[in-house]
């Protein structure tokens, strides 16, 4: 699998924003990447050497429009460490002037 294809884009949120400060960072990748494919599309994207990898599988959530009822598709979801010092420019400066 290309590495372009297996990180499909970061996640942005209050508490990845905490996260990326502690240089732990956080992707929607593709739902049968495993964590050394992910690892290794990390370091080949962003150029960062990747300390640990965590995967969580994001479950569907129940919505509703009016009378039809649905859910959301479930996602996978994970959270790549860097070594001390290497950073992800995405991440850089989104929660300052707040």
């Amino acid at each position: 699998m290309d590495p372009s294809q297996v990180i499909i884009r970061p996640v942005v949120s209050e508490k990845t924003y905490v996260l990326a400060e502690a240089g732990k960072y956080t992707f929607r990748v593709h739902d049968r990447a495993h964590k050394t494919q992910i690892r290794q599309a990390v370091e080949a994207l962003f150029d960062v050497k990747v300390v640990d990898v965590r995967t969580v599988s994001v479950k569907p959530k129940p919505k509703r429009r009016g009378q039809i009822a649905g859910r959301t598709r479930h996602w996978k979801k994970a959270y790549v460490q860097l070594r001390k010092g290497d950073t992800i420019p995405i991440f850089q400066g989104l929660g300052e002037g707040e």
